[in-house]
């Protein structure tokens, strides 16, 4: 704290003259550059005062709000540098030097003690971008706050969170990372690297990564490469199309419908069946299979799934991928890919649904069966 402060031209000879609590405080109301200079020079006296491990005098606190509140750019970014890694500093303050410009905020977003979850999520919620990237590089964040992030699903915000290794990052939201891989190739390299990273997770991060990846990962889980890739194909990759010229009989529609439904029970009885499965169907071109995934994931009668797709507007698919877990932000592809096989359905009758801020997986499937149950579907 010292060394920072006095960078700021201190004459340390003044040093006796501005140790009286009231007087710091006449200097803290100040105007003039004087009042400033011996102001700091007297905070850094309180501060080489506080013994390791002690809480600064709630005099201290004051005052440093007051500066901060005031103070130039230069200021504030030495009280930030200073006080990055103090226990004694006033949380309220690092609270507002976290959401100072970056410059300023970087320090203490990178290192202090004081920053709570709260605090943490507070930035991901009202600062830049470029604030969120040091969030998700903050050693040993929170579960609460590596899932605030994924959900916001930034590719910037993510790649940093992939690269954290100390984030507390469980196998559900690496899981989630890996599916947004499929869309942000930045991700896969540091993800075929992460210390969470199991076998299961391996596999399905195996399909998303070219050769030089996929030989770290066979490497790195002792696995061999054909075994390996067998392995995806058999539990990821949809089934292939019919060839032309098979009549659309009943017999081969029921044949169809029930292998799509077995392997989609294999899935999900092994772990497997995820967003990113549902995406890659669509993207093949296999929309039963789509629809008998989410009832699956979602619990949805397939009824109700094949009502939502053949609604005059996209509202009630929109809640149907919301509540399976597809990103937002993969919605408005998948819309027009499943529109390309259904004549156009669902169609694009606006009711506000695709514009929604993200929902959670079980508020979207609430109102999804609100919708539905009040369409008679």
């Amino acid at each position: 704290m010292t060394a920072a402060i006095r960078l700021l031209t201190l004459d340390p000879a003044d040093a006796g003259t501005v140790t009286s609590a009231s007087h710091l405080l006449d200097l803290a109301r100040g105007k003039t550059t004087d009042d400033r200079r011996r102001l700091l020079l007297g905070i850094a006296a309180l501060c080489d005062a506080t013994p390791p491990g002690a809480e600064a005098s709630p005099l201290l606190g004051d005052i440093f709000m007051i500066i901060a509140r005031q103070a130039e750019r230069d200021i504030r970014k030495a009280l930030s540098e200073s006080l990055a890694s103090a226990e004694w500093a006033p949380p309220a303050l690092i609270a507002m030097l976290a959401l100072d410009e970056i410059e300023i905020a970087r320090p203490v977003i990178a290192a202090s003690p004081l920053l709570k979850d709260q605090d943490l999520l507070r930035v991901l919620l009202e600062a830049t971008i470029e604030h969120q990237i040091e969030v998700a590089r903050r050693p040993h964040i929170s579960g609460t706050v590596a899932d605030a992030i994924i959900d916001r699903g930034d590719p910037a915000t993510l790649t940093a969170l992939a690269g954290n290794r100390t984030a507390q990052v469980s196998e559900d939201a690496l899981a989630r990372l890996i599916e947004h891989s499929s869309r942000i190739a930045a991700l896969r390299a540091p993800l075929t690297r992460h210390p969470h990273l199991n076998g299961a997770l391996a596999v399905q991060l195996y399909q998303w990564v070219g050769q030089a990846l996929r030989e770290a990962i066979s490497e790195r889980f002792q696995v061999d490469e054909t075994r390996l890739a067998n392995a995806v194909d058999t539990v990821t990759r949809p089934p292939p199309a019919e060839p032309r010229g098979i009549g659309n009989t009943v017999a081969a529609i029921v044949d169809k419908e029930e292998m799509e439904r077995r392997l989609v029970a294999k899935l999900q009885s092994s772990g497997q069946l995820r967003a990113g499965f549902l995406i890659r169907a669509v993207r093949e071109k296999r929309l039963s299979l789509f629809e008998h995934g989410v009832t699956a994931l979602s619990g949805f009668p397939l009824r109700q799934v094949r009502a939502a797709l053949a609604r005059p507007s996209p509202d009630a698919l929109f809640l149907m991928c919301a509540a399976v877990g597809i990103d937002r932000a993969v919605f408005p592809a998948l819309l027009e890919e499943i529109r390309a096989m259904s004549d156009g359905r669902p169609g694009d009758f606006d009711t506000g649904y695709p514009g929604r801020t993200s929902l959670s997986p079980a508020a979207a499937a609430r109102e999804f069966r609100a919708l539905m149950g009040h369409a008679g579907g």
